[in-house]
This record gives C-alpha cells, sequence and structure tokens, in this order.
C-alpha cells in the first residue's frame, strides 16, 4: 500500500513536471532572433587591402622606427598609466562575478544559534506551568541546501559571467594598444616639431646672411634702409616662429608626462627624438578575415556575442521549475538543562519545487530584452568589423598617397634650394634685388616645411596602421580566442548550450546535441 502511494506520488510529480516543462516550452515559442554577424567574405576588400604576403606587427613594433627612446616610453607609459590599472581592476571585478555566479552552482551550508527569553500568557496557547512563566529557547541548527540547476539556469549564467570576463581583458589590451599607439604619435608630433624648429633655425641663419649682405650693399650705395630694415623684419619674425614651435615643443612633453601617467616634470627630461624613416611593410595575406583575432575591440565584441547567448539560454531556463534540496539537523529546546539531550534533536529534509506558471509577463519581457542584447551584440560587433576595415584600407590609401607627394615635394624643395642658391649669389654680385632673394626664401621655407610635414605625417599614418592591425595582439597568443561569432539561439532551441572550452575554468555542462541556430526535432514535435 505504501508503496503504491509512492509510485502514486511519483507519477503525479513527473506529470507536473512534464507538464511545466512543456508550458516552459511553449511560453516562449514566439520570441527569437534573425540576426547574424557580417560573413567577412562578404566584405570585398581585395583591392583596397592587397594581400602581399606581408607580416603582421608584433609587440616590438615599435623598434621599427629606430628610436630606443620610443620603446622606453611605451613601456614606462604600459606600467604606469591609471587607464590599464582601471581596465585590470574592471577585470578583477568581472572574475569575482564568475566565481560568485559558480558559487550558486554548488551545495551550500551554514549553522545557525538562537537564544531568546519569553514569557508566556497565562491565558494564551501554552497551559501552566509554561502559561504564566519566563522560558529561555536554545536553538542550534546546520542547514545545508542544493539547487539542481537542472536545466542548466546557473551554469550558463556562470558561462556568460566568463565571457564577460574575457571581454574586460580584450577591453585591457585595448586600452594598452590604444595608450602605446597614443604616446607613439605624441612622440611622433614631438619629432615633428623638433624638425620644424631646426628648419626655423636654419631659415635664421639664412636670413643673417642675406642681412649681412644687405648691410654691406647698403655701405656700397646698392641697397636703401628700406632693405635693411626688411632684412631685419624677416630675421625677427624667424625669431618668433622659433619661439611659438618651443612652446609648442614643451606642451607636447607636457602631453607625453600625461601618458606616462606621470607629471609634466617627466614629460621635460624626455630627450629629443631621433626617429628615423620606415619602410613601409607589406600587408599580410587574406586581411579581412584574420583581422578577427588581431584586434581587440573585435574580440571584446565577439566575447559579448557568446555573454548574450548564454544569458538567453539562462533566461529560457527560467520558464522550468526549479528543484532545490534542503536539510537542517540541529537541537532546540526550552531552557539549558535539555538544550543537548538526545531527545531534543531536531531533523528535516526534502526538495522544494518552484513551478513557474504565472509571473504576468516578467519571465517573457526577461527573455525579450536578453535577445535585444544580443541583436545589439552583433550590430556593434558588425558596426565594428566594417570600421576595422575602412580604418585599414584608410590608412592605407593615405600612405600611398602621401608617398607619392613625397616624391613631388621633394622635387620641388630640390628646384626651389637651387633657386635660392642662385638668388643669393646674384644679390651678392649685385645683380638682382633683395627682393628676388626674399622671394626664393619664402618658396625654400615652405618646401622644406612641406617635405617636414609629408614625412613626419607619414610616420603618423604608419603608426594608425599599426593600430589598425591590432598593434602585435594575438588572441590566440592571450589566450582570448573567442567561440565562432554569428550562432544566433533560436526561439525553440534546447536550453543547454556547449560545454565550456577547455580555457575557461568552469564546472562543466551538459552537451549539446545539436548547434543553438538549429531547431531539433524535439523542438519541432512540440
Amino acid at each position: 500500500m505504501r508503496s503504491r502511494k509512492l509510485r502514486t506520488l511519483a507519477a503525479a510529480a513527473a506529470t507536473t513536471m512534464l507538464a511545466a516543462s512543456l508550458g516552459g516550452c511553449l511560453g516562449y515559442g514566439d520570441i527569437g532572433s534573425n540576426k547574424t554577424t557580417v560573413d567577412t567574405q562578404q566584405l570585398d576588400a581585395h583591392l583596397t587591402i592587397p594581400a602581399e604576403g606581408g607580416k603582421w606587427p608584433d609587440s616590438s613594433w615599435a623598434d621599427r622606427f629606430g628610436d630606443p627612446q620610443l620603446s622606453q616610453l611605451i613601456a614606462e607609459g604600459l606600467e604606469n598609466s591609471p587607464s590599464i590599472a582601471q581596465a585590470k581592476a574592471r577585470i578583477e571585478q568581472a572574475v569575482s562575478y564568475v566565481q560568485l555566479q559558480h558559487a550558486a552552482q554548488l551545495p551550500s551550508s551554514s549553522i545557525t544559534y538562537s537564544w531568546s527569553r519569553e514569557l508566556y500568557s497565562a491565558n494564551g496557547l501554552y497551559p501552566p506551568p509554561y502559561g504564566g512563566s519566563w522560558y529561555s529557547e536554545n536553538k542550534v541548527l546546520l542547514n545545508a541546501s542544493w539547487n539542481l540547476d537542472l536545466w542548466g539556469k546557473y551554469r550558463e549564467a556562470t558561462r556568460s559571467a566568463i565571457s564577460q570576463q574575457k571581454l574586460a581583458e580584450a577591453d585591457e589590451q585595448e586600452v594598452r594598444l590604444i595608450l602605446a599607439t597614443s604616446i607613439a604619435q605624441a612622440y611622433n608630433e614631438l619629432a615633428r616639431e623638433y624638425a620644424l624648429r631646426d628648419v626655423a633655425e636654419r631659415e635664421i641663419q639664412a636670413r643673417r646672411e642675406v642681412g649681412r649682405i644687405t648691410v654691406g650693399r647698403v655701405a656700397a650705395g646698392l641697397d636703401t634702409q628700406v632693405e635693411r630694415r626688411t632684412s631685419d623684419g624677416n630675421i625677427a619674425s624667424s625669431q618668433a616662429s622659433l619661439t611659438q614651435l618651443d612652446g609648442q615643443i614643451t606642451r607636447t612633453r607636457y602631453q607625453l608626462g600625461a601618458l606616462l601617467g606621470k607629471g609634466p616634470d617627466r614629460g621635460l627630461s624626455i630627450a629629443k627624438p631621433t626617429m628615423t624613416p620606415a619602410a613601409d611593410v607589406p600587408m599580410p595575406d587574406n586581411v579581412p578575415a584574420n583581422l578577427l583575432s588581431r584586434r581587440p575591440d573585435l574580440v571584446a565584441a565577439r566575447w559579448k556575442i557568446d555573454s548574450t547567448q548564454h544569458d538567453i539560454t539562462s533566461a529560457k531556463a527560467e520558464f522550468f521549475p526549479d528543484v532545490n534540496l534542503a536539510a537542517l539537523a540541529g537541537f532546540d529546546s526550552f531552557g539549558w538543562s535539555n538544550f543537548l539531550q538526545f531527545g531534543s534533536r531536531q531533523f528535516a529534509a526534502g526538495p522544494a519545487v518552484n513551478l513557474p506558471f504565472f509571473g504576468g509577463g516578467e519571465r517573457r519581457s526577461q527573455l525579450k530584452g536578453r535577445y535585444a542584447d544580443f541583436d545589439l551584440a552583433v550590430a556593434d560587433y558588425n558596426s565594428t568589423l566594417v570600421d576595422a576595415l575602412n580604418d585599414v584600407a584608410t590608412q592605407i590609401a593615405s600612405i600611398r598617397s602621401t608617398n607619392k607627394q613625397l616624391i613631388d615635394a621633394q622635387a620641388a624643395y630640390d628646384a626651389t634650394s637651387h633657386a635660392y642658391d642662385l638668388a643669393v649669389i646674384r644679390y651678392r654680385a649685385g645683380l638682382s634685388p633683395q627682393l628676388q632673394v626674399l622671394s626664393a626664401d619664402e618658396n625654400l621655407l615652405a618646401q622644406e616645411q612641406s617635405v617636414v610635414a609629408l614625412k613626419m605625417d607619414r610616420r603618423s599614418q604608419q603608426i594608425a596602421l599599426i593600430k589598425s592591425l591590432g598593434g602585435g595582439f594575438d588572441s590566440d597568443a592571450a589566450e582570448l580566442t573567442p567561440p565562432l561569432a554569428g550562432a544566433v539561439p533560436s526561439s525553440n532551441s534546447p536550453v543547454f548550450l556547449p560545454a565550456l572550452r577547455e580555457h575557461e575554468a568552469s564546472p562543466p555542462g551538459p552537451a549539446t546535441p545539436a548547434p543553438a541556430d538549429v531547431t531539433p526535432p524535439q523542438a519541432q514535435n512540440k
């Protein structure tokens, strides 16, 4: 008779669980997403980003500019930057959240003790001698509980947290890349200003030489005080330009000090840059596809998609019954004399089942929100990928254009330099007026500044290209390679996702019989 009752109760429980499961499946069948990630094969870039058999930048990319101080400054900045410290703190927050989510899957226990002193009513529930007397109640209990997580809600939450941790680690790599290239760009700007200062100093010397010739011509009666004052004004103008450049150099030094995580005095101690022209590096093969593992922002975007996929599966599990096992054991007695006696023992154990039948649409709204998060993550990834390819193509086009401009600018500089030398010779010999020398001088100054600007622009574009190619980041080497992006959880897909990747430290979950974007047969039957 007893066994028959147990079988009846078990059958009723199984029927209830099955009904709840079916209700859960039907409860979100119309909620889903059709968003997919962009396939790199669909992004035509073979003309703008040609395959040239080159290598990807490595972590020592700064050495190619021939200035050891640049590499030292980048290393110093990466060590002391508050931005990187903030990124590391975000990683630690993510790690703690992973541990918190993992702890929810494990059995928990606690020991509680309570003591109360109470005067029981003489006219209440308890008759004398309890009623009308003071009594103490002592209770000590060992509590234990374990959520069985039959549908993987907590496992998926843990996997989502792990993906968020990986996202934070990729964000740190992005911060490091931005900081390193920002230091290089500021250092190149300092080199530009020093190069322009050298031009200004040469200009002052040249104008002083013209001034000496003018003084001689005035003494000989060939020029007037007009030419002499004009010469003095040009020298003063060049000196003002030199002073302005000194101010710009000081400001750039302050900027570098801030990028290094130090005060402005650190910038003042930086030596004059000695950067050399760097040759253009051939582009690696198949840039669009390989860029996915070379740019930290793309890796972070893919981890975001992975996190939202686990959030979707965890939200689906909310439609299914929760089963908790709970137990307690301890002692409970009135007074102290019987507190730890065998007769004061207390014990309870059993399952607790939460059947989510009605919730005012809360679970459906939550699942819709998770799908919206997924759609947003996919859109952000697609936008980041398109922008990344456009960034690479733009820098390549800029370098090509600058190289062509440099050829023309150098030819123009050579011609104007020769014209200036001839004008000075003719002026010294009294064969031409000062105005011809001044005109040739202005042309020479403009062309020399143009050549300097183009050389520095070219180096700035090379740094920007290195940044757009990931600056030496490799997701495989950093153990940050995310799963393939683009698998959209279907509305009727099972609540289980594939087990965690080997490099993720998390308890194993149940295996998935089918990919998340394929509707399994059992869902079709429903």
